[in-house]
């Protein structure tokens, strides 16, 4: 069939495509015969096709042991690049960090009674300075607060007037030394009785009189950063919720971190540590370590460290996320691509590549793991080749060399 020549092929398509036409003029029963008259001329033309040859099969890794080896030349080997692991003598350790107010110098203010708010001075982003008045409530409580001081100054006034009566009466011999002494009494605690009042009014800027208006004042100079609080808003001292005003210094701030345990001892009070935002990535930021918590945290294994930046230039926002880089010197072990480490039933392992198409497992211990490169601090040699790239791969053909020997069923395996 193979053998037919082209020219012999197309004389029989031509009459095929010839007779079918005719055969649309002509009953139903010989337009069916014409219809698959044509099919079986189109069934030969396919069947005078030459046969493509099949093809070949690339020969399947062999598992010596620990070993897999791959014949030369498989296609798979291709795909499992490698590289040298390179010893870990400067290791930079990336610690995630979230940047917060300097409580040191941040003042959060509540009010002190309940009341009204009335008038508004300050709002976000305004430099304030110590003693400012930033709102004015309209506060019965305070007005309460007001009388109490008023009327102690009245005691103290009638307290004195009698202390003198008593004394004038003594020194004429009419009342004895007893009355002379309970007058003084009185006197001396209506006199601390207004004392106490007036420092409780004037320590709210209140100094005489009975106004009912309480001034909310900044106990610093700094900026106004929030402000949770509206015209005619109702406010109490008891109720829950941000405070009404926050007021801090920009120009520091505080870089909060989490660190893993094995990290601890290149951490200590005073520690430079190096600050990158991605908000700025050509910026490198200084920050000094301040404290270092002396627990764990439960829930995530981690201690909590506290640094210090300055921000002079307020390039730095208050809840942006960035990353600590703590540089640790003299590191034993060597550095992987992140790539080339697995975790498989708790245990980490790399690949290594004994000599070319030969692999082999290795159980190594993770000293810190980053999102580019991973410390090994066990069980790895600097100069040995890791697979570094489709290592998921390597895993999958060691694991169906395994079920292979096992002799399970159901585990066939196919090279691409």
């Amino acid at each position: 069939m193979n053998r037919l020549t082209a020219s012999t092929l197309l004389a029989m398509l031509t009459t095929l495509t010839s007779r079918l036409s005719q055969a649309l003029t002509q009953p139903p029963f010989q337009q069916w015969v014409a219809g698959l008259g044509l099919s079986l001329g189109l069934c030969l033309l396919s069947a005078c096709q030459p046969d493509t040859p099949p093809a070949p099969v690339a020969q399947l890794p062999i598992l010596q042991g620990e070993q897999l080896r791959y014949p030369a030349g498989h296609p798979q080997l291709s795909l499992l690049s490698t590289q040298a692991a390179q010893a870990a003598n400067d290791l930079v350790v990336d610690l995630p960090a979230r940047l917060v107010w300097n409580e040191s110098r941040t003042q959060r203010i509540y009010p002190a009674f309940s009341g009204r708010v009335g008038r508004i001075t300050a709002d976000v982003g305004q430099s304030v300075s110590a003693g400012s008045v930033l709102a004015e409530l309209a506060s019965p409580e305070f007005g309460a607060a007001q009388a109490d001081t008023a009327r102690a100054q009245a005691d103290v006034q009638w307290t004195l007037k009698q202390l003198q009566r008593q004394q004038s009466l003594f020194e004429a011999g009419i009342v004895a030394r007893k009355d002379l002494e309970l007058a003084q009494a009185d006197a001396a605690r209506a006199q601390a009785e207004l004392e106490r009042a007036q420092a409780r009014t004037r320590l709210y800027g209140s100094h005489s009189g009975v106004t009912q208006q309480l001034s909310l004042t900044s106990g610093m100079a700094g900026l106004v950063v929030e402000r949770n609080l509206n015209p005619g808003q109702e406010v109490r001292p008891d109720q829950n919720g941000p405070a009404l005003f926050v007021v801090t210094d920009p120009g520091s701030l505080w870089v909060q971190i989490d660190a893993q345990e094995r990290h601890l001892s290149g951490l200590k009070p005073g520690t430079l540590l190096e600050l990158v935002v991605p908000s700025w990535p050509d910026e490198r930021f200084q920050a000094r370590l301040q404290t270092v918590a002396d627990f764990i945290d439960p829930s995530t294994r981690t201690i909590k460290l506290r640094a210090e930046v300055a921000n002079p230039r307020r390039l730095l926002k208050s809840d942006m996320l960035g990353t600590v880089r703590l540089h640790q010197h003299n590191v034993s072990g060597v550095v992987v691509p992140a790539s080339a480490v697995q975790l498989l039933s708790g245990q980490h392992l790399v690949y290594v590549q004994l000599e070319p198409g030969v692999f082999e497992p290795r159980p190594v211990k993770v000293g810190y793991e980053g999102l580019a490169e991973v410390h090994i601090s066990e069980g790895l040699k600097a100069g040995e080749q890791v697979v570094k790239q489709n290592s998921l791969l390597l895993s999958r053909e060691f694991k169906s060399a395994r079920e292979a020997l096992e002799g399970k069923p159901g585990h066939g395996r196919t090279a691409p």
